[in-house]
C-alpha cells in the first residue's frame, strides 16, 4: 500500500487535538510535504514509501498490543480504534489493513520490541516523528481505558525504546488532558515505567500546569518563567511559519501555544508571579 505524505498529515492533524479539522490541515501539510520532498529530497521514493508504510502499521500493531496488555480488549477500546480509524479518514482498504494490523498487534507472540526498532530505523530516528508515534498510542489508550495499569506501563516501555523521557511522557499526557481525553478514566492509574512517577488525577490541574510547562513544582519563579519564554519561543505559530509551516496550520499552532499560556498563568497566580 502507497502510504502518501497526505495520509502522514493527517495522523499529525489528528494528533494536534483538532479532529477531524485537525486532519483536513493535516492532509494540506502532507500535500506540501509530498511537494517538497519530490524537489528536494535525494532519497530514492521506495525509502520514503517505506517510511511511510512502517510508521502506520506499526501505529495500528502497537495499538492492538497496548489494548490487549490487559488481558482483553474492551468495548470502549474497540470504539476508540474505530474512531481513530474515521479521524484518519481511511478508505475501506486502509481500514482492512490497518484492522489487520490491530489484529496482528493483539497476538501474544507479537514482537513489539522488534516493530519499533524497525520504526526508529525507518525513521532514522527523527525525534519528532517518534513523539507523533507515542502522542497518538496515548491518545489512543487515553480514549480506551484512560491509560491506566498494565496499558500506561507499556507505554511508558514504549517510549523508552523510542528515546523519549519520562519529562517529555508527562508533558503529553499534561498536554493531552488538558485538552479532555481520559476525563472518563480520571481514577485509579499504574506507574509509568522506569522509575517516572504517573501524573496525578486530572483534579490536580496546578501539577498538569508544571508537567506542560516542563518544570518541577520546586522549581523557583525564574525558572518558571525560563521554561515558559522556551517554550513559546519553539512553539511560536511566526516561527514555525518561517521554518516551512504552511500557514494554513496557524490556528493549530496557536491552539498549542494557547494551551501554554493557560498553563504559567495558572502557576503564576498561584504564585502571585507578577
Amino acid at each position: 500500500m502507497k502510504w502518501t505524505g497526505k495520509a502522514v498529515g493527517a495522523l499529525l492533524g489528528f494528533a494536534t487535538g483538532l479532529g477531524p479539522v485537525g486532519a483536513v490541515i493535516g492532509l494540506v501539510i502532507g500535500h506540501a510535504y509530498d511537494e517538497k520532498m519530490s524537489q528536494s529530497d535525494d532519497r530514492p521514493a521506495a525509502d520514503l514509501a517505506t517510511v511511510r508504510a512502517v510508521f502506520f502499521r506499526t501505529a495500528f500493531e502497537a495499538m492492538g498490543h497496548v489494548a490487549k496488555s490487559d488481558g482483553r480488549v474492551s468495548e470502549q477500546e474497540i470504539a476508540a480504534a474505530r474512531q481513530i480509524f474515521r479521524q484518519f479518514q481511511l478508505d475501506d482498504q486502509q481500514t482492512r489493513e490497518a484492522i489487520e494490523c490491530f489484529n496482528r498487534g493483539k497476538q501474544a507472540g507479537f514482537d513489539l520490541d522488534g516493530a519499533l526498532a524497525r520504526l526508529t530505523n525507518a525513521c532514522g530516528g527523527r525525534h519528532d516523528l517518534l513523539r507523533v508515534f507515542l502522542e497518538v498510542q496515548m491518545r489512543a489508550a487515553l480514549l480506551g481505558n484512560g491509560m491506566q495499569g498494565r496499558a500506561r506501563v507499556l507505554l511508558g516501555r514504549i517510549a523508552q525504546v523510542l528515546g523519549i523521557s519520562g519529562l517529555e511522557f508527562a508533558h503529553l499526557e499534561a498536554l493531552l488532558r488538558l485538552q479532555g481525553y481520559g476525563a472518563a478514566h480520571a481514577q485509579a492509574r499504574g506507574g509509568y515505567a522506569g522509575g517516572h512517577a504517573a501524573p496525578p488525577p486530572r483534579a490536580e490541574p496546578l501539577r498538569e500546569a508544571y508537567e506542560v510547562l516542563e518544570v518541577a513544582p520546586e522549581a523557583s519563579d525564574a525558572e518558571v518563567k525560563r521554561a515558559y519564554r522556551r517554550l513559546m519561543s519553539q512553539n511560536h505559530p511566526d516561527k514555525l511559519v518561517s521554518r516551512g509551516l504552511p500557514e494554513s496550520m496557524l490556528e493549530m499552532a496557536k491552539q498549542k501555544t494557547q494551551t501554554i499560556q493557560a498553563a504559567y498563568e495558572r502557576i503564576r497566580e498561584a504564585r502571585g508571579i507578577r
